[in-house]
């Protein structure tokens, strides 16, 4: 396999780990940084700072996305 076919080969949640940088939020929901961060400093996605390095954790994005499948405006 090529190097461009596993870097854009999508992953399973198991390949994540519990707690994620911005640039892998965005990954895992497959929307740029840019909307990720918005969505973290915003507070839509709950997250917290390690320095001035904002992270995530799994289980926290996990709820995310079932508040938007009830219908939750983010």
């Amino acid at each position: 396999m090529s190097k461009d076919y596993e870097h854009n080969k999508i992953k399973s949640k198991a390949d994540y780990p519990e707690i994620m940088t911005v640039n892998q939020v965005a990954e895992y929901f497959q929307i740029s940084e840019m909307t990720t961060y918005k969505l973290v400093q915003d507070g839509s996605i709950p997250a917290f700072k390690i320095g001035r390095h904002w992270r995530v954790k799994r289980d926290d994005l996990d709820e995310f996305i079932e508040r938007l499948k009830r219908g939750e405006r983010i």
